[in-house]
């Protein structure tokens, strides 16, 4: 079976602070629990007016204290931007606070453009030691030795899974080699999915953690009542992403109601590509789509993002999926 879980960006919407979004994004982490997902991940991002989650740890703890059974973890935690001895004492506290509720996904990307990365007081060949700085990570929250000089505390021992999250096949390959859970962001850039996870099934070497590949790809999934409504709804995903193909970064915008007005047609074939792997539509929609891309990809775990404007119509589109998921051969809560 397949279990769903959710990745939330923590939009910030047009005519919102950030602090709207993260209270926002503790009620929808409730409502996910609610409805049985796996998992609820949110991901570090930097210098971005659309999205509130800088502080990941900080909004992970928030989000944990908020909810009683979900796991909540990263995704991911950009270790090329951070000391893996903070990053330890960071997951640590939270799997202190909350034990056996805690992941952690690792990305190399910076989350950030060049000169943010330099007020970060990061290198861009940080990431260069991205593999190393898994490993001094692994070796933080195993048990410390006798004469361990230096110890993550809290985080020496404790049981916080790591993930590794990748959009191209460096990450497929070492999270094979390490033998850890595999995330594949799809859900902005699909181009090397289907390569990356047969590369990560193929090469997969058992390990503490895991005796056998998990994969998780990452999709876009807007659910509604009609295709037409949930295509509506849609057009603040399609804004965003034409946002970037301009090289504009903003708040998350309401629907439109022509998106054809919006974009030019090259925009309009660059966003599609990007968004390939983007189901919309109404439940028995959804199930054609989300049954084909599940069988395709032979999916261990699907996580999904709904970017969507009105958080009353976020909502409602975690609740859709969720009573599809017994359709679609899938269970919200892992085994």
């Amino acid at each position: 079976m397949v279990a769903i879980s959710v990745l939330d960006l923590v939009p910030v919407c047009e005519g919102q602070e950030p602090g709207d979004a993260l209270r926002a994004s503790i009620d929808l982490a409730r409502h996910a629990e609610s409805l049985g997902y796996t998992r609820y991940w949110v991901a570090e991002h930097h210098n971005m007016v659309g999205i509130a989650s800088a502080a990941t740890a900080v909004v992970i703890g928030q989000l944990a204290a908020a909810t009683k059974t979900i796991r909540v973890g990263a995704g991911g935690i950009m270790l090329p931007n951070h000391a893996p001895l903070i990053i330890a004492e960071q997951f640590g506290t939270l799997e202190a606070l909350f034990p056996g509720r805690i992941d952690l996904g690792l990305g190399r990307a910076p989350g950030t453009d060049q000169m943010t990365m330099r007020a970060m007081r990061r290198s861009p060949m940080s990431s260069d030691s991205f593999p190393q700085d898994v490993l001094e990570l692994q070796a933080y929250f195993a048990p410390a030795g006798p004469n361990q000089v230096i110890q993550a505390v809290p985080g020496a021992g404790l049981n916080v899974p790591l993930w590794i999250l990748g959009s191209s096949l460096f990450g497929s390959q070492l999270a094979a080699e390490l033998g850890l859970p595999y995330a594949f962001a799809s859900h902005f850039a699909p181009d090397a999915l289907m390569q990356a996870l047969a590369i990560y099934r193929e090469r997969f070497k058992p390990s503490e953690q895991l005796a056998r590949p998990h994969a998780m790809p990452g999709i876009n999934v807007i659910a509604a009542e009609s295709d037409a409504e949930a295509h509506h709804l849609a057009t603040s995903l399609q804004q965003r992403f034409v946002g970037m193909v301009r090289g504009q970064r903003g708040k998350l915008q309401p629907p439109i109601d022509d998106i054809e007005t919006y974009w030019s047609p090259n925009e309009k074939a660059h966003v599609a590509g990007m968004l390939r792997y983007a189901f919309i539509g109404s439940p028995d929609t959804l199930k054609r789509q989300l049954g084909a891309f599940i069988s395709t990809t032979r999916a261990d775990e699907i996580m999904v993002t709904a970017p969507i404007f009105d958080h009353e119509a976020r909502k409602r589109s975690y609740e859709i999926l969720a009573g599809i998921a017994p359709d679609l051969g899938v269970e919200a809560r892992a085994a």
